[in-house]
């Protein structure tokens, strides 16, 4: 067993992270930092990024969640390596690296599980890489097309990166749907060509307008909201895709015959996990491709995340970021935790 991390050595035996102790309840908790194992590389976290729609859902213990406690939440940490195991060879001590660890001021993690960041790209507009994985592979799976119009219901952070993913990658014209007004006029700012909010138009009207009658080829859901579901199987047109990029937390009430089977609509799940481990095929692309694809997006600006941004706190105020999200407004997006 490895001897734990000498204060001498490391000037840290003991590391900070973020916990939900019980649903709704947020704490940070000290724990003990080990050495790495041979094929391991111990990071000392920069900053996380909170995942909104997961972590608010795991957090109110939401359905088709684990609803058990604790948990340790976080998958998008941007740290610098403090060491790395005898085996380690792609990175080495002082490197920024990309990883799905948690919010935690110091975590161990395999060596092939590591990203460098690249030395242009500055370590907030990186925080978005897993989250840009993320809704890369749904949009991968709806196999777009130059000229497909797409429609995505939601526009927090993983429905902005796939809107803008999905006009990347040719999808003409771009629609978007939200119960925010500010996240539909980011929308627009952003690249859609429309935007609109569900409670003050009839959607199915005005996405008939602009299609001509045809409805769209592609829609992707990516708020989670299960009554989202059948709504999107509306808007999908003859022989359309339908992807279920958000995870729905609760149950849908879907008329399959009219709006699956007599339109030949493709129903596709896109959870992260079915992406392959280590062998990328076509609209099956690994997680780690993938999110190195991402960091390259954004190191050249085609990507735009700068503005999905809204809060920042240090990790002490972890009950505080988390009591903002649990309010679920529309001008928060993107939370910050800083573990400088």
């Amino acid at each position: 067993m490895n001897e734990p991390i000498l204060k001498e050595t490391f000037k840290v035996a003991h590391g900070k992270r973020i916990v939900f102790r019980s649903a709704e309840k947020v704490e940070v908790e000290e724990f003990s930092v080990r050495r790495p194992e041979t094929n391991e590389v111990l990071i000392r976290t920069l900053k996380t990024l909170i995942s909104p729609g997961t972590e608010r859902a795991f957090l109110k213990a939401l359905p088709n969640t684990p609803r058990v406690f604790p948990q340790y939440p976080g998958y998008s940490n941007i740290g610098v390596i403090l060491e790395v195991g005898a085996s380690v060879k792609s990175v080495k001590c002082g490197d920024r690296v990309a990883s799905r660890g948690g919010h935690s001021s110091h975590i161990l993690m395999s060596e092939r599980k590591v990203l460098k960041v690249p030395s242009r790209l500055d370590t907030e507009t990186a925080l978005f890489f897993s989250l840009g994985s993320i809704a890369l592979q749904g949009v991968r799976k709806a196999s777009l097309e130059v000229g497909d119009s797409v429609l995505v219901i939601g526009q927090g952070i993983v429905g902005l990166l796939a809107m803008q993913l999905a006009s990347l990658s040719g999808g003409m014209p771009i629609i978007t749907l939200d119960l925010f007004e500010e996240r539909l006029d980011l929308s627009l700012r952003l690249g859609a060509d429309y935007a609109f909010n569900p409670r003050k138009v009839d959607v199915i009207s005005e996405v008939s307008k602009i299609t001509g009658g045809r409805m769209v080829n592609v829609v992707i859901e990516a708020s989670g909201n299960p009554d989202a579901v059948p709504l999107a199987l509306k808007l999908a047109g003859r022989f359309g895709r339908v992807v279920l990029l958000g995870s729905p937390r609760g149950e849908s009430t879907v008329n399959f015959y009219r709006d699956v089977h007599r339109k030949g609509v493709h129903l596709i799940g896109a959870h992260a996990s079915l992406r392959p481990v280590h062998e990328s095929f076509k609209t099956l692309w690994t997680d780690l491709e993938d999110s190195a694809l991402i960091l390259r997006l954004l190191e050249l600006g085609k990507l735009r995340v700068r503005e999905l941004i809204t809060d920042r706190f240090r990790y002490d105020k972890a009950e505080e970021a988390y009591k903002l999200l649990l309010e679920e407004r529309g001008d928060v997006l993107g939370i910050i935790i800083d573990w400088g």
